[in-house]
């Protein structure tokens, strides 16, 4: 059993077909197929259940995907142990997230890294969940900042010391910033922008008390600064995280947390099996030290 097979072996099993881990891999599909077969054989096992769409592993297939990466972490690590150690690492690290203050966080984490290796360069993509996941499966990204709930069946991650507030972001005119929390009954009738994720509004109807074809949406938000724009332009309320938007004595926005208040918790999240590369282990063993309690 080769390495470089056991490699083929994983990225089929991270992209689910035989055509995407071909264009992954730089390699023509039957090659690849080819030798996926031979490793079955080799193993005497049926590793792969190959549908129209998509490839699944057998059970068979998830015990060697478990124990490939294991095998080729060790191998990794080896290598790197003989590796002269003032060797320096260079690389890129990809981070997505949406808008919210524990980005902080990742900064200082990246700050830290930097100061070991300055050599290490970060991209960071801004995007809500539906497209940070997105990237994510598709191994674009290395890293995403995701608020609570999400799929944990797909991704590691690490539960970040921080949480965010739902609450109203409006004019300081409105009748509503007289108080010190908006019940959220008090929105069912007021024109709203909300964010456009699935994942919000599959769960607004349950914790604002209504169907969501009965309240008066006026619009949708990808990020909330342009959609801060339109609240300042008196078009509506919009429902979001606290803490993104400037709401200090020269802005004419205020920010109003829910009542029953409603807290999500914050995590850095990543595929499971995916490879990284130096740059980025380096970034995930620095998060760890951190923030992993």
């Amino acid at each position: 059993m080769e390495l470089r097979v056991l490699r083929y072996f994983l990225a089929v099993a991270k992209e689910e077909s035989i055509s995407g881990a071909a264009n992954y891999l730089h390699l023509s599909q039957p090659s690849l197929s080819r030798q996926l077969m031979e490793l079955e054989r080799e193993l005497g096992k049926t590793l792969f259940l190959r549908g129209n769409r998509k490839i699944t592993l057998t059970e068979d297939g998830e015990l060697l995907r478990q124990r490939a990466t294991e095998i080729l972490t060790l191998v990794e690590n080896t290598e790197a142990a003989f590796r002269d150690s003032t060797e320096e690492i260079t690389g890129e690290v990809y981070i997505g997230g949406g808008e919210t203050q524990a980005m902080r966080l990742i900064a200082s984490c990246a700050q830290a890294v930097a100061q070991a290796y300055p050599a290490v360069r970060y991209h960071l993509y801004s995007g809500n969940a539906d497209d940070v996941m997105e990237r994510l499966d598709r191994g674009v990204l290395d890293f995403g900042l995701m608020i609570e709930p999400f799929d944990r069946r797909k991704y590691h991650f690490l539960k970040l010391p921080v949480t965010d507030t739902w609450g109203v972001l409006m004019r300081k005119d409105s009748p509503l910033a007289a108080h010190a929390f908006v019940r959220t009954e008090e929105l069912w009738d007021l024109p709203l922008l909300i964010s456009a994720q699935s994942r919000v509004l599959s769960e607004l109807p349950a914790w604002i008390g209504k169907p969501l074809e009965e309240l008066h949406v006026v619009g949708t938000y990808n990020l909330l600064f342009n959609a801060s724009l339109m609240v300042s332009e008196g078009m509506g309320y919009a429902l979001c995280l606290d803490r993104l938007v400037q709401t200090d004595a020269n802005s004419d926005l205020c920010f109003r947390p829910l009542f029953p208040e409603r807290k999500v918790g914050i995590c850095v999240v990543w595929k499971k099996y995916r490879v990284f590369s130096r740059a980025a282990q380096k970034f995930l063993e620095q998060l760890q030290q951190l923030y992993d309690s």
